[in-house]
């Protein structure tokens, strides 16, 4: 099976392709727009035509879309988010070569959700914020093209390669700071959203099974299990071996201040609340999975502790 894999240098594709290359009936090809790309290419400024003539050439029979831009301004993120996806999804059906398109969407089209939920795939989406809108816009694209898609909407991933400005990459930093310059007490904020966390390996098990599956349509892939990020602090300061105070800045029903792991601002001058998650999901988000247990035969396999050891591993070689 010829793989076209594009974003393979991102968090997720690095390990889509680790998992693609460990299966000896794929032939893998990398585009993206680094220099260590089989092919390099931009899809945010490339055109359909040019993307066309690659596929006929290479004439893969699965495409899986693992770029994308996580922060940025509403433009970077349309660019990169969107109107790569509607030239993907040009090319696709230009080509001739009738692969499969497995797109990586995101748990954030769904925007917030009632605490305590579940949310499955026919929710209806309610994107907080312009990371969220973007997507949700680059999914409409897939489904409505009319090609053999299938849209793989991942919650929180965590684990090996977490990005630094994350919640969770944040948090296994300011331990290292912590234990680097023996502070007692560790003061921590914003540590009251909760979310569902996926290990990375498991998230390309899914690609991977939905490359290979004939479903189609939208797909969670989550834990199914909502984590409070002050449960998550907790389990990776024991990970550590921290031995000192985990201090919560703001109650359970107080602001979510603008940093993990820095001592709150003087109140008189205090900076505008910020939230620890740019996704614009508010408190709570859960994801309903019993569709990619059904349709991909997937299940996630990796405990959270086990992510987050994995993180604080990587934290841990920089001190």
């Amino acid at each position: 099976m010829r793989v076209l894999l594009i974003g393979a240098n991102g968090y997720l594709g690095r390990f889509v392709a680790d998992r693609l290359l460990a299966d000896p009936a794929v032939q893998l090809t990398a585009l993206g727009r680094g220099d260590d790309a089989d092919v390099r290419f931009d899809l945010a400024s490339g055109s359909p035509g040019a993307l066309t003539r690659f596929l006929d050439a290479v004439h893969p029979g699965v495409v899986i879309n693992c770029a994308g831009a996580i922060r940025g301004g509403a433009r970077e993120l349309t660019r990169h988010n969107t109107v790569a996806v509607a030239t993907i999804c040009e090319a696709l059906r230009r080509s001739g070569c009738g692969a499969r398109l497995v797109q990586i969407g995101c748990g954030a089209e769904y925007g917030p959700s009632q605490p305590g939920s579940s949310t499955a795939e026919d929710a209806i989406p309610r994107p907080g914020g312009p990371y969220g809108v973007s997507k949700l816009a680059a999914t409409e694209l897939v489904l409505g093209s009319g090609l053999d898609a299938v849209v793989l909407r991942v919650f929180s991933p965590a684990g090996p390669g977490t990005p630094a400005g994350s919640p969770l990459g944040r948090l296994a930093e300011a331990l290292r700071r912590a234990m680097q310059s023996g502070d007692g007490e560790l003061k921590l904020g914003g540590l009251g959203v909760q979310r569902d966390f996926v290990d990375v390996r498991d998230v390309a098990r899914a690609v991977h099974a939905a490359s290979l599956s004939a479903a189609q349509g939208v797909i969670n892939i989550g834990s199914g299990r909502a984590v409070r990020l002050r449960d998550a602090a907790a389990v990776l300061a024991r990970v550590a071996g921290y031995g000192g105070n985990l201090h919560e800045l703001d109650g359970p029903a107080g602001p979510m201040r603008p940093s993990i792991g820095h001592p709150r601002n003087d109140p008189e001058h205090a900076p505008p609340i910020a939230y620890p998650y740019p996704d614009g999901c508010g408190s709570w988000q859960q994801a309903d999975v019993r569709t990619a247990r059904d349709r991909l035969g997937w299940r996630p396999r990796i405990n959270l502790e086990e992510s987050l050891a994995d993180i604080w591993m990587e934290a841990a070689c920089r001190i």
